[in-house]
């Protein structure tokens, strides 16, 4: 089995100039293939609630489903760097539950390193997980825990005195010990201002070209989740639409009867089918 990329594999990355790709997995497949790629960073993303359990808000799911699907990838990843996304709840309310769930991230899940989105007392929470010695990567901009809180699914820091805080909160994270942050629905510009003055990578999603790194939902890339499409979503190929075709053929042959054939079906020697003696 090959080693997995560490936190200061991915921060070298950045000191070399050298651009960062992160995506999402859920599942023991779809791992395998993000894995195979050699992607650098996989996150298994709350984001699970949209595109997998088909719920409305990432809000919906918490430290069962995420445990149970980080595990479920952990068993395929060998080079990338695996991340656990805390769920809403999981960190909020105690500093000292936040860390045991870190926590079981790493221990129960295998996960390299856990992930948790910007807060009131984000600070405190993310200093108490980087002392227990868990890798923490931020995250600022568009929030979908607390989006509600933004005023809805927008993008944040297009004026002065907001992108300011999000330069702040980046700067702060970096000072409490995380090891890269997401900016996520950002102008370019901020994204820039923030990359430009972190010594640490900085992963994009709707952030712009500026970013040591970029991150896309997996299912987003592939095509295969169309409830709704963000402006920075580009969708490479169009799973979605070759597995319907697949499917439908599948049922077509069903029907007609030309499937399962003999390539596609098991036989018995002609000897022993003679011997056979089946009451009528």
């Amino acid at each position: 089995m090959s080693e997995r990329k560490t936190v200061d594999y991915i921060q070298k990355k950045k000191e070399e100039g050298r651009k960062i790709t992160m995506l999402t997995a859920y599942d023991y497949p779809l791992a395998s293939l993000v894995d195979a790629a050699g992607v650098d960073m996989i996150l298994v993303g709350d984001s699970l609630a949209n595109v997998v359990l088909g719920l409305d808000s990432t809000t919906e799911v918490g430290m069962v489903e995420m445990i149970h699907h980080a595990k479920a990838a952990n068993r395929a990843v060998k080079q990338a760097l695996l991340i656990g996304d805390m769920p809403f709840e999981s960190y909020q309310s105690d500093s000292d539950r936040a860390v045991d769930n870190a926590r079981r991230f790493i221990d129960e899940a295998g996960c390299n390193a856990v992930k948790l989105e910007w807060f009131d007392r984000c600070l405190e929470v993310t200093e108490k997980i980087v002392k227990a010695d868990i890798p923490v990567m931020g995250h600022v901009g568009l929030t979908p825990q607390t989006a509600e809180q933004l005023g809805g699914f927008k993008v944040q820091g297009k004026d002065a005195d907001s992108a300011r805080k999000i330069i702040e909160y980046s700067r702060a994270l970096q000072e409490r010990g995380v090891f890269s942050i997401v900016l996520e629905c950002i102008p370019s510009q901020i994204a820039a201002i923030i990359t430009g003055q972190l010594t640490i990578p900085t992963i994009g999603i709707g952030a712009g070209e500026h970013c040591d790194g970029q991150v896309l939902v997996t299912h987003d890339l592939l095509g295969l989740f169309d409830r709704f499409k963000p402006k920075f979503v580009k969708q490479y190929t169009d799973l979605s639409a070759s597995s319907l075709e697949g499917i439908k053929h599948f049922c077509k042959e069903v029907e007609e009867g030309t499937f399962p054939d003999h390539l596609h079906s098991y036989s018995m020697n002609s000897g022993e089918l003679a011997n056979l003696k089946v009451g009528k």
